[in-house]
């Protein structure tokens, strides 16, 4: 299938430091890209793949399951970790529920990692009702575009389609049971108004990982999709600047 526009994936050869970028459920990396672009333009290694399922049509998300999507960022943080002395991991939504397992199962090779609003849980009784319902349903009502800037729209589908949903509520009980074993320098950056993710998955993540360098911003002017929300620049000056803190090696050249 075709790629929804803007929806491609995004990779900037730069220095010794590189960052994964991780979009969100139902979403593309459209929704992410200025982030990105962001640390591209100060000389980092960038890499912001698109996820199985995404960027085309909700009926080929469908058949994918949490297992595809976390295979792979684990690919793409493992091919920047070949020729960066030092990678950080950042996500939006679902995408950070991805960085948090990146960061717990691969320890020291994360050097830090960057939280936009992160999932920690799928809320409500529909939530509870998905591993029947999506037998008998295949989609409910979208969830994309929750940005308070006007004019401003994200890339992903209208439909969500429930047995994705089921798998990623899945994997947001097993990730839980995994965040004592985050320990890495933690960004989190979160909307106080927020109509996907509500801010106690924030704290949740915040009073669960075992990191000790820890930094809470508010997004007070943005809702779920901050990162091309009013608040934009905000996260990615602050992405940049937690980066540059924990590392000797921004703007060095990249190995080999």
């Amino acid at each position: 299938m075709p790629l929804l526009p803007g929806a491609e994936p995004f990779r900037h050869d730069g220095g010794e430091v590189g960052v994964l970028v991780c979009h969100g459920f139902t979403g593309s990396p459209q929704s992410v890209r200025p982030w990105a672009e962001h640390l591209a333009e100060r000389g980092l290694t960038v890499s912001l793949p698109l996820l199985p399922g995404h960027g085309t049509r909700w009926q080929d998300m469908q058949v994918t399951v949490w297992q595809d999507w976390y295979a792979e960022v684990d690919r793409a943080l493992r091919d920047l970790r070949e020729r960066c002395s030092q990678v950080f991991v950042c996500g939006l939504s679902m995408g950070g529920a991805l960085t948090l397992r990146l960061a717990a199962k691969h320890g020291a090779d994360v050097s830090g990692i960057v939280l936009v609003n992160p999932a920690n849980k799928v809320h409500g009784l529909a939530a509870k009702a998905l591993p029947v319902v999506r037998h008998l349903l295949p989609t409910k009502s979208g969830i994309a575009s929750d940005i308070a800037k006007p004019g401003r729209e994200e890339v992903g589908y209208d439909r969500v389609p429930l047995h994705a949903a089921h798998s990623f509520r899945r994997f947001l009980t097993l990730l839980d049971r995994e965040l004592p074993q985050v320990t890495q320098p933690l960004l989190l950056l979160h909307s106080p108004e927020d109509h996907v993710v509500p801010p106690v998955d924030s704290a949740r993540i915040l009073a669960r990982v075992s990191s000790r360098d820890v930094t809470e911003r508010l997004l007070e002017r943005s809702y779920h999709v901050a990162t091309l929300d009013h608040d934009a620049e905000l996260i990615f000056e602050e992405t940049f600047a937690f980066i540059s803190r924990l590392s000797a090696g921004v703007g060095a050249a990249p190995r080999g």
